[in-house]
């Protein structure tokens, strides 16, 4: 009986301690409560975090990759034409044909149309009196200047008085003739007297006409000591003043545009000169002034300058005192007009290759075209060669475009 009593003890004492341990375990458990709820929170907290994380990330490739790869598919489509992507859309248009002025541009200086140098036609002296200034309008035979002519009214009237000596010799060998002619009837006097005296009387007269002559000589000479216009127009240029002495070596004193016409004189061209006619009309324009000038071509150079193979074209222009002789200027002659297609600048592109334009085919694929380009003006640009009307030339984009791209082309109208 002893044994059991044993064993229960034995029991007993697993049972208390067995009792023990659950009481200290629902004691460690009661006391790490508010342990286990800060740990609560804080899991809470990173399960928050990383559905964040979850959800911005699906958000990424959900949006960024897809849009990316939009991006890259427009861009490879763009780069390849539109082969495996969108085909770009492009404005072409159907320029045809129609005639386009023929114009030259040229340089030039400007100067009088007909240029007078006026100097000294006599013999010259001392100028007394200057009457004109640069700039003023003269009218044919006005006096310019005025040279000193003292000896020469001395000498011109010295020539008076001998005239006046001649015609007294004349009258008294007339008076002599007219007595002789009434004896030779009474035998007083001989026929020989007769036609002596009558010789006497034709002498008389002609020295009476050679100072006139003389006379009439040394007034002439006095008239050329004035510096006279030898037409009307405009005084460009003065080289004398008063006291001056001139001779007829001294050069021009005076340069007169005969009725103030101007010209320029356009350098142009083998080619371009070739294709002038006189009375073709163009437009002149100074430089440093926005106002330009009609005109016409008055004469064309029969001669090429074998330097520089260019020839002068003379373009004739009304005064004004904007169009000064000397200055420079530019022409813009109309040479006739020429039939070819018109397309803007836009459309017109250029490399080391030349001047060229962008083409649709039949296939919508673009086709490079190098062309000749003619006129340029606010209509456009003048096609010469390499085109004849009737192509889809694309209008603008050029240099995005790349032959063998395929494009949409949406038909705009030409200007």
């Amino acid at each position: 009986m002893a044994e059991p009593q044993a064993v229960w003890g034995t029991m007993e004492v697993m049972n208390v301690q067995q009792g023990k341990w659950s009481s200290n375990a629902l004691e460690v458990e009661t006391l790490d409560d508010a342990a286990l709820a800060r740990r609560r929170k804080r899991r809470n907290i990173i399960l928050a975090v990383v559905l964040a994380l979850v959800v911005l990330a699906g958000a990424y490739f959900a949006f960024g990759k897809s849009g990316g790869d939009k991006a890259g598919a427009d861009k490879a489509a763009a780069t390849a034409g539109g082969k495996d992507g969108q085909v770009p859309r492009v404005s072409v248009v159907v320029p045809g044909r129609q005639q386009v002025a023929r114009m030259i541009t040229a340089t030039g200086t400007l100067a009088a149309r007909r240029d007078m140098p006026v100097g000294v036609a006599g013999e010259g002296g001392m100028v007394t009196r200057v009457l004109v200034e640069p700039g003023q309008w003269v009218g044919a035979g006005q006096t310019l200047a005025i040279i000193e002519r003292s000896v020469q009214s001395q000498e011109a009237q010295q020539l008076a008085a001998s005239i006046e000596v001649a015609r007294a010799d004349a009258r008294l060998a007339q008076q002599e003739l007219e007595r002789a002619q009434s004896l030779v009837g009474r035998g007083f006097i001989s026929k020989a007297d007769v036609e002596r005296r009558t010789a006497t009387r034709d002498a008389a007269n002609a020295r009476v006409r050679v100072a006139q002559a003389q006379l009439g000589a040394t007034r002439a000479r006095i008239g050329r000591l004035d510096v006279r216009a030898p037409a009307a127009g405009l005084v460009l240029d003065r080289n004398v003043e008063a006291g001056q002495v001139v001779s007829s070596g001294s050069g021009a004193l005076f340069r007169i545009a005969q009725g103030g016409e101007m010209e320029l004189l356009a350098r142009l061209s083998q080619e371009d000169l070739g294709r002038l006619r006189p009375g073709v009309p163009a437009t002149v324009t100074p430089v440093g002034t926005p106002q330009s000038f009609a005109g016409r071509v008055w004469q064309v150079s029969p001669i090429i300058d074998p330097q520089t193979r260019q020839g002068d074209a003379r373009i004739a222009v009304p005064y004004n005192d904007l169009l000064r002789p000397g200055g420079f200027a530019t022409a813009a002659i109309q040479a006739g007009a020429v039939d070819a297609p018109l397309l803007p600048e836009s459309a017109v592109q250029s490399d080391a290759k030349g001047n060229y334009v962008f083409l649709v085919d039949q296939k919508n694929q673009i086709l490079r075209r190098n062309v000749q380009v003619g006129e340029v003006s606010d209509q456009g640009v003048a096609i010469l060669s390499g085109l004849n009307g009737n192509e889809r030339v694309v209008l603008s984009a050029g240099a995005f475009l790349n032959p063998g791209q395929k494009v949409v082309p949406v038909r705009a109208t030409a200007k």
